[in-house]
C-alpha cells in the first residue's frame, strides 16, 4: 500500500486537513509511490501560526549555536546521501550520478549556512558625525517560506532552509506535489536535530497552499521556483502583501562556439552532458549551441548528433545502468512528454532540420514512463518557437552565426537570460562575451555555469523576477534586515 505522506508542524507528524491526495508515481515505470496531501488553506496557517510562535526564540538563540544546528544537520544528511539519492532517482527519474551530485550541492548548501557567525555580522562606523557613531545589524526577519520545483527534489530546498533557520528566521517548506517524498525523508532527518518546535516546518500541496502562504500576513517573505509566467504572478501578490520575495523563472541558456577552438572531443561531450543531464530538466541545461563560422557548424552539427547518439535512454534504477554516466531517463509527467512532442512537431513545421528524434523510445518493462531520447534540430533561426520556448526536455537547437556580435545578439534579444558559455580560447572573446552577455551566470569553456553555494545563483530579465539571488551572502541579504542604528550619548555630570 502507497504511504500516505503527512505534514511536519510544531515539531510533530500531522496527518493534514486536505481536499484530497494525489498520486506520486515514478516516471520511469508508472508506479505509485506514495499519496500526497493537498492541504488546505486552514492546514497551511497553522504551520504559519506554529512557525511565527517558535520566531522569538529561535531569534534570540545566539548564532553560534543556529550554526552548530546546520553542522548536526549536514552530517545527518551525509550520513544518507545514499538512501536521498535514490530517493529522488525513484520520483523524479535523473540518473543516480546525477542524484548524487544533487546531493553535493545540497550539502554544499548547508556548508555556506555554517558561515553566519562571520556573513551575518554587521558593521559599525564611529564618528559619522561630531559625537554620534554609525551601526547597521542584520536582523532576523520572522516566517519565511519556500516553494521548490520538481526537477531538484534535494538541492533546491536546501537553497532556503539552512539559511532562513541559521539567520534566526522559522521556516515553512511546500515541496512539488509531483515529487515530495525526498522533502518527506530530509524532514524526517531534520527532526532528528532538535531544532525547536516551529523552527521548521513542511507542507504538503498545491497552489491552494501556495497561494494562502502568499497571502497569510504572518508571513514575511517567499521563495519561488518555476515558470516565469508563474513568478510574475507570484511577485506580485507578494509586493500586494508587502513580503520580500525571490522568484526565479525559465530559461533557454546558448552554448557559443568559436572557430578557435580546437579540442572537439572534449567540446562535444561537454555540451551534452549538460544538454541531456537530467532529461533536459534543470534550469542551467544548455538547449541552445550557436557555432560560429560555416565550418564550426559543420562541424559541431555533425558531431554532436552522433554524440548524441551514445546516450542511454532508460530507467536509471534499472541495476545494468545504475551508474552509467551517458543516461537520459524520463520526463517528469506524460502532460510533460505530450508537451515535448507537440514543440518537436512545431519545429518540424517551422522548417528546421530534426537530425535526431528521440520520439517513439521503447524501454523494456517500463511501457507506463515517460520516456524521450535525446533530440537535435539543425538549421534553427532565431525567433522559430523552439528556440523562443523553454521546452524542458532532451531537445537541443544548433544555430549558425558568421561573428561573435551575432551570437551575443541573439542571445541578448532573447525573452529569457539565465545562463550563456562561451568556447574560447581567445582571451579578447572571452573577455567581450562576458561584459556584453545579459544573462546573471556566463562560462568561459564550462557547458554548466552553475555556482558554487558560496556565489550567488541567479540570472536576469524574464529568468529573474527579483533583486536578491539565492546562495551564498546574497541569501544572508534576503533573510535578514539591515537596521541602522545612529546613536550619541552625554556624561551624566
Amino acid at each position: 500500500m502507497a504511504k500516505e505522506l503527512k505534514n511536519y508542524i510544531n515539531g510533530k507528524w500531522v496527518v493534514a486537513e486536505n481536499s484530497g491526495y494525489l498520486d506520486v508515481e515514478n516516471p520511469s515505470t508508472g508506479e505509485t509511490l506514495g499519496k500526497v496531501p493537498l492541504s488546505t488553506e486552514a492546514e497551511a496557517g497553522r504551520a504559519v501560526a506554529a512557525a511565527k510562535a517558535a520566531f522569538k526564540g529561535w531569534r534570540d538563540t545566539p548564532v553560534a549555536e543556529r550554526a552548530e544546528y546546520m553542522y548536526k544537520m549536514l552530517a545527518i544528511m551525509k550520513e544518507n546521501e545514499e538512501e536521498l539519492s535514490r530517493t529522488l532517482t525513484s520520483e523524479m527519474g535523473k540518473s543516480i550520478p546525477d542524484a548524487r551530485a544533487e546531493m553535493k550541492r545540497t550539502f554544499q548548501n548547508i556548508e555556506a549556512a555554517c558561515s553566519a557567525p562571520m556573513l551575518q555580522q554587521g558593521y559599525k562606523m564611529l564618528g559619522c558625525a561630531r559625537n554620534i557613531d554609525g551601526e547597521v545589524i542584520n536582523l532576523p526577519i520572522g516566517v519565511f517560506v519556500a516553494i521548490s520545483p520538481f526537477n531538484f527534489p534535494a538541492m533546491t530546498p536546501f537553497w532556503f532552509i539552512p539559511f532562513a533557520i541559521v539567520t534566526g528566521n522559522t521556516f515553512i517548506l511546500k515541496p512539488s506535489e509531483l515529487v515530495p517524498m525526498t522533502a518527506d525523508l530530509s524532514a524526517h532527518l531534520i527532526e532528528k536535530i532538535g531544532l525547536p518546535a516551529g523552527v521548521f516546518n513542511l507542507v504538503h500541496g498545491d497552489k491552494v497552499a501556495g497561494n494562502s502562504f502568499i497571502e497569510n500576513p504572518d508571513v514575511a517573505g517567499v521563495s519561488f521556483v518555476g515558470k516565469s509566467a508563474t513568478c510574475v504572478e507570484i511577485a506580485a501578490k507578494c509586493a500586494a502583501h508587502k513580503k520580500r520575495y525571490q522568484a526565479m523563472g525559465s530559461a533557454k541558456n546558448h552554448l557559443v562556439v568559436m572557430p578557435d577552438y580546437v579540442q572537439m572531443d572534449e567540446l562535444i561531450r561537454n555540451m551534452s552532458t549538460s544538454c541531456f543531464g537530467c532529461a533536459g530538466q534543470r534550469c542551467m541545461a544548455s538547449s541552445a549551441i550557436v557555432a560560429v563560422g560555416d565550418e564550426m557548424y559543420e562541424k559541431v552539427s555533425t558531431r554532436f548528433v552522433e554524440d548524441a547518439k551514445n546516450f542511454i535512454t532508460a530507467n536509471p534504477l534499472d541495476p545494468k545502468y545504475a551508474n552509467e554516466p551517458l543516461l537520459t531517463g524520463p520526463v517528469i509527467t506524460a502532460q510533460a512528454k505530450d508537451f515535448i512532442h507537440k514543440m518537436i512537431e512545431t519545429g518540424v513545421k517551422e522548417g528546421a532540420t530534426l537530425a535526431l528524434d528521440g520520439r517513439g523510445i521503447e524501454v523494456p518493462g517500463c511501457e507506463k514512463g515517460h520516456f524521450i531520447g535525446p533530440t537535435v534540430f539543425t538549421d534553427v533561426k532565431p525567433g522559430m518557437e523552439i528556440h523562443k520556448t523553454e521546452i524542458f526536455g532532451p531537445v537541443v537547437v544548433i544555430l549558425k552565426v558568421d561573428t561573435l556580435d551575432e551570437a551575443i545578439k541573439i542571445i541578448n534579444e532573447h525573452q529569457y537570460s539565465n545562463a550563456c558559455s562561451i568556447y574560447t580560447q581567445n582571451g579578447y572573446y572571452a573577455r567581450k562575451f562576458k561584459l556584453e552577455v545579459e544573462p546573471g551566470m556566463v562560462g568561459i569553456n564550462v557547458g554548466i555555469p552553475a555556482p558554487v553555494p558560496f556565489l550567488p545563483f541567479g540570472g536576469s530579465k524574464y529568468s529573474m523576477i527579483c533583486d536578491i539571488k539565492m546562495q551564498g551572502q546574497e541569501a544572508f541579504r534576503f533573510y535578514t534586515h539591515d537596521r541602522v542604528v545612529i546613536e550619541r550619548y552625554w556624561t551624566e555630570d
